[in-house]
């Protein structure tokens, strides 16, 4: 069985791996690793496949920055090609980014099974372009994995067949437990001099906090304000820093006492400064979830999240830019953590996976 395993973004490549290294075992699957080339920077991409095991990419489409529309319609013309050349008896792709409803189309329109992993997500704000991303995705695909309760029951209302819907669970926690002895090993708060509970991790990428310049001014002095009471260890997407440069914020970041802004990090060196850290402040996703499943408290400024879960038996809380300071303040003091037990998030859903295309192989 030739699998495509579609990878764009290091979510992704976070949710691929578990998946790769859990088909390379069973006789049946080929697993091959297309990558769209869409990070295409060495930390954000070459890192992330050494620190999880990965092989170089079987196939890269060289598809780099550019518009929303863009990046999608090279990856469509790309990908449609090479699919031309290899058709595989399956597609997978993962999460919400531009690449994942581009594979997608691309893969329909030839009549290639599709299988969306992390499927079901809503944040129920068509502003941010993934949600378009996942609504696309989802109505056309043929297989949906889904993390949890609530993703099962948005697909249902949304009219999706329920033979298409299979909870699995979360691959991110896969990815968590598989590099655990990795992530523990090493020691990188004192790359900045801290020690484990001192300091805050932050991470901002989404357009709605970098790319309105008032918007992210502010950010930046509220930041400023929070390093003034915990030292933040922020490293920075090359997006972000760039909107910062662009708006003359960056020499005043970097200045700022206690505030830490290396290039984006790997992996496992990143994880490791989550797993020592008091909290974290975050417009991203995949985070949400690793800090309620280890109990880390959370602060996401924006306005909704497609992961409820996080909020209702996580760690994760949302909040606005106004709230931000105070919140982070009330809880830098405290050290208790209540890891979530969420259904199936729990190191195996790779395994469920594989375990159900055995089922529709076989039947």
């Amino acid at each position: 069985m030739l699998i495509h395993l579609i990878c764009a973004a290091r979510p992704n490549f976070m949710k691929i791996a578990p998946l790769y290294h859990a088909l390379r075992k069973e006789p049946w699957a080929r697993p091959v690793i297309v990558h769209t080339g869409q990070h295409y920077d060495l930390n954000m991409s070459d890192a992330f496949f050494v620190d999880l095991g990965l092989p170089p990419p079987d196939f890269n489409l060289g598809v780099r920055n550019g518009s929303h529309a863009e990046q999608t319609g090279r990856v469509m013309m790309a990908y449609e090609k090479l699919l031309l050349e290899q058709r595989p008896d399956l597609v997978v792709v993962a999460g919400d980014v531009n690449s994942t409803m581009a594979a997608t189309v691309a893969a329909s329109k030839l009549g290639v099974r599709v299988a969306h992993l992390e499927a079901g997500l809503r944040s129920f704000d068509r502003s941010m372009p993934e949600e378009i991303n996942r609504l696309v995705t989802d109505v056309l695909a043929d297989i949906l994995w889904t993390p949890s309760p609530d993703a099962d029951e948005n697909l249902l209302r949304e009219g999706i067949a329920p033979e298409k819907i299979k909870r699995v669970g979360n691959i991110m926690i896969d990815s968590l437990e598989m590099l655990r002895k990795k992530i523990e090993g090493h020691a990188a708060y004192r790359n900045f001099g801290l020690t484990p509970g001192s300091y805050g991790i932050v991470t901002f990428h989404r357009p709605s906090n970098v790319d309105n310049p008032e918007v992210l001014r502010q950010l930046c002095e509220i930041l400023r304000a929070i390093a003034g009471i915990v030292p933040l260890v922020f490293p920075v997407h090359p997006r972000t820093r760039k909107q910062m440069a662009e708006c003359s914020l960056l020499p005043l970041m970097e200045d700022t006492d206690n505030l830490f802004m290396p290039e984006p990090l790997g992996y496992a060196t990143f994880m490791n400064l989550v797993f020592n850290c008091a909290f974290v402040i975050t417009d991203s996703g995949g985070i949400q979830e690793e800090t309620s499943y280890l109990g880390i408290p959370c602060l996401t400024v924006r306005e909704n999240t497609e992961r409820p879960v996080t909020i209702t038996l996580g760690t994760n809380r949302l909040c606005n830019l106004d709230e931000l300071r105070n919140r982070a303040a009330e809880i830098r003091g405290n050290h208790e953590r209540k890891p979530s037990r969420i259904d199936l998030w729990d190191g195996h859903t790779a395994d469920r996976i594989v375990g159900h295309l055995n089922e529709l192989r076989t039947k």
